[in-house]
């Protein structure tokens, strides 16, 4: 949890690492991947940009395939628009006419300005994706609210429900095996969660 490392970590991931590979798979879309190689470094676990992939980077394959050339109003961290930039989509935070797509993301930077403008644009006819479907965020704590609660805080308002693209859904493992030249038998997928991260696997057919 947030910065909290549990006994045993590095010695497993150096145990993995001697006879195969691992890759973090995360939902959470507020940060950007170099945040996250900072943070895991402070936590003593050295790794690079080879070693992630995320909520956000899934959405941006959904998005190369279905939405290239489309206006995408998003309501997400500036890491997350930013990431969207410079993949070369044409991103808006305003409510403007002619959007395609709302794209809603795990927002740290949540405001009620950002939440008004959201309901807004939902009226036009428009898909509406988000990045994944996490009621809550794991904190020192205890938990926060995470996209899945954002999206049905929305509902609320708007009667419209995004489309997940994050776990449950197979796209990160299957993106991560190809990349990697592993096979179902080959990978196994841990987590602390059974509706986003051991659902997934099971999608995916691994163990």
């Amino acid at each position: 949890q947030e910065n909290h490392l549990f006994d045993g970590t590095i010695s497993l991931l150096e145990e993995v690492a001697s006879f195969g590979k691992y890759v973090f798979i995360t939902n959470n879309s507020s940060k950007s991947v170099d945040a996250y190689i900072d943070k895991l470094s402070k936590l003593g676990i050295k790794s690079n940009k080879e070693d992630f992939f995320t909520s956000s980077q899934a959405t941006i394959l959904y998005l190369n395939e279905k939405h290239r050339n489309s206006k995408i109003y998003c309501q997400g961290t500036k890491s997350l628009v930013n990431e969207l930039r410079e993949a070369g989509f044409n991103i808006t935070e305003n409510v403007e006419e002619n959007v395609d797509v709302v794209l809603l993301g795990f927002d740290t930077e949540l405001t009620s300005e950002k939440l008004r403008n959201t309901c807004e644009v939902l009226l036009q006819d428009v898909e509406y994706i988000a990045t994944n479907p996490d009621l809550v965020c794991p904190v020192s704590f205890g938990y926060v609210p995470d996209c899945g609660s954002m999206a049905v805080m929305i509902k609320n308002a708007t009667g419209k429900y995004p489309k997940f693209i994050g776990k449950p859904e197979p796209t990160m493992i299957n993106f991560v095996m190809q990349k990697y030249g592993y096979t179902k038998e080959d990978t196994l997928v841990v987590g602390d969660r059974l509706y986003t991260d051991i659902a997934s696997a099971l999608n995916a057919d691994v163990t």
